[in-house]
């Protein structure tokens, strides 16, 4: 187990909701700080309803919802804690002034990891007198339900403390992986850009309409990307020969296709048929029923898969 005991987050949105449900179930007293009035009864809500999940996902042995408290600033949140999560929103004058507030306040043991998903460490890093503590640690949402976290630490970061973050969002049933060299987006958001991308062209191109474009990856190389990633997929695509033997083969279709791909724009007509089609795919179901929905299955498949890794 971690030594990690007690945490702070920072920001009690949706994903430092999730966060905070994630921390409890895996027995960690948690304390929250968010400006908006309504922040404490709307954290609670979002626990009680991901934790039914998370006990499905048998994340709650250790656990208690009530390990939870509420601080008036982000300055008292931190005091004592040894992890926190910070989710600001993602402008840097806001992040640069919660850590202004916080950097007194923090233990000299204590780690910070941002989840960011767009600003680079080196930019966070700029709103600190020593940055030390800070590390970024970017979820997928819901944080409680997706185990990837993307860690990205530099020269500036203080010793130990990527092992120590490793350990921790481990100890919490995390997976991570580590960003060698900082880009915006960092690694798997830059991938999903990528793939909506040409999502988008197709369906802006007439080729077919959102919902079986978005048919054609739930049903087809998203249930195989659950599995493996999609250089290792290849490289079993050309069976004994491997990556080698499949890029041999392939090399001039994937190469024409790349060629082929599109680049589209967001902008108001393109977003005015994106959305036209999300509505003809939702069928009236509204954002949240669709969000239970994602949570339903993401949690069945956890559960089938959990521990079948090599």
């Amino acid at each position: 187990m971690s030594e990690i005991q007690t945490t702070a987050i920072l920001g009690g949105g949706v994903i430092g909701a999730s966060w905070a449900a994630l921390f409890l179930a895996a027995g960690r007293q948690v304390t929250v700080y968010d400006p908006h009035p309504d922040a404490e009864p709307n954290l609670r809500a979002y626990i009680e309803t991901a934790w039914s999940a998370l006990e499905e996902l048998g994340l709650t042995d250790r656990a208690t919802p009530e390990a939870l408290d509420f601080a008036p600033t982000a300055a008292k949140a931190v005091e004592g804690a040894q992890f926190i999560q910070e989710n600001v929103p993602e402008r840097l004058p806001i992040k640069h002034a919660t850590y202004a507030e916080i950097e007194p306040a923090l233990t000299a043991e204590a780690i910070v990891s941002s989840s960011t998903s767009g600003l680079t460490l080196e930019a966070l890093q700029e709103g600190w007198r020593a940055p030390d503590p800070l590390i970024l640690g970017h979820p997928f949402n819901p944080p409680h339900l997706i185990p990837l976290v993307e860690l990205t630490a530099n020269a500036k970061t203080g010793a130990g403390v990527l092992d120590r973050t490793e350990a921790f969002y481990a100890d919490i049933g995390k997976v991570t992986i580590r960003i060698n060299k900082g880009m915006p987006g960092h690694v798997a958001n830059r991938l999903q850009a990528a793939v909506w991308r040409e999502a988008v062209h197709m369906a802006i191109a007439g080729v077919a309409s959102i919902e079986d474009i978005d048919k054609a990856m739930w049903a087809g190389p998203g249930l195989r990307w659950a599995a493996m990633g999609p250089t290792t997929l290849f490289h079993l695509g050309a069976g004994d020969a491997g990556l080698q033997g499949f890029c041999d083969h392939f090399k001039d279709t994937f190469n024409g296709w790349w060629d082929d791909l599109g680049d589209p724009r967001l902008d108001e007509d393109v977003i005015r048929k994106l959305v036209a089609g999300m509505s003809a795919q939702a069928k009236s179901r509204s954002p949240k029923e669709l969000s239970a929905e994602r949570d339903r299955m993401l949690t069945a498949i956890q559960a089938a898969t959990r521990g079948l890794r090599s």
